[in-house]
């Protein structure tokens, strides 16, 4: 097995594993059940669109700095293992048919790659730019990033931010790793709930299920917690 067949099959089972996951809370959301369901249906819930993935972009060249917007040259670009990972988890969404409308990206080309070499087109936006951690600047990328994560997709779509560490630990105190998404469904009133969160091969076995206990309460924004999958895994950085 090639190693990019490799990460495509590591991308394909995390897709699988957010569908489940999914699939699973709105069924204990409506009393359906308490178990974790099984079946080629799961994938339906990404199928039928109405969520936000946020990516941190993929895997980085660390030997490299970020000077400036001006050019690639002058900036911490993919590696040639970021660019396969960004291809494999493309193929696995294009593979499994969830739907991809609108796809945003900072203007680093670091994020702009990765949503090119994921979804083919991208928009990009300041509004996801990572300006640091400063306190001025965590109160700038969270309130730009906010009303994105609490938009609704297109009608049969789900929207896919690229961007990086900083602004999504400003505004939902969480630090993701490169190539890792957080997954969050949108509110009527502009909020927006975190459902899960995944590396690119990162998938549920059986055993590992969180207790549907404790996914009983939705978390709202703005509540304390590290998510599902409440490891801190890689640098809180761009």
């Amino acid at each position: 097995m090639t190693i990019f067949m490799s990460r495509m099959l590591r991308a394909e089972r995390w897709l699988i594993a957010l569908a489940v996951l999914l699939v699973w809370l709105s069924a204990i959301a409506q009393g359906q059940t308490s178990s974790p369901p099984s079946g080629a249906a799961l994938v339906e819930a990404l199928r039928q669109g109405g969520y936000v993935i946020y990516f941190r972009h993929a895997r980085t060249d660390f030997s490299q700095k970020d000077v400036s917007l001006a050019g690639c040259e002058s900036q911490r670009n993919l590696s040639d293992d970021g660019r396969g990972q960004a291809r494999a988890i493309g193929a696995a969404i294009r593979s499994l048919g969830i739907p991809i409308g609108r796809v945003l990206a900072s203007p680093f080309c670091r994020t702009r790659e990765t949503a090119e070499l994921a979804f083919g087109g991208v928009e990009i936006t300041r509004d996801l730019l990572g300006r640091g951690l400063s306190e001025e600047q965590s109160r700038i990328s969270a309130s730009l990033l906010r009303p994105l994560l609490g938009a609704p997709p297109g009608p049969g779509t789900n929207t896919v931010l690229v961007s990086h560490g900083f602004n999504l630990r400003a505004a939902d105190g969480i630090v993701l790793a490169e190539g890792e998404a957080a997954i969050y469904r949108p509110g009527e009133d502009g909020s927006f709930t975190r459902v899960g969160r995944l590396t690119s091969d990162q998938w549920l076995p059986p055993h590992s299920m969180p207790d549907p206990g404790s996914l009983a309460q939705d978390r709202r924004h703005g509540l304390a917690g590290q998510g599902l999958f409440g490891q801190s895994v890689g640098p809180a950085g761009c």
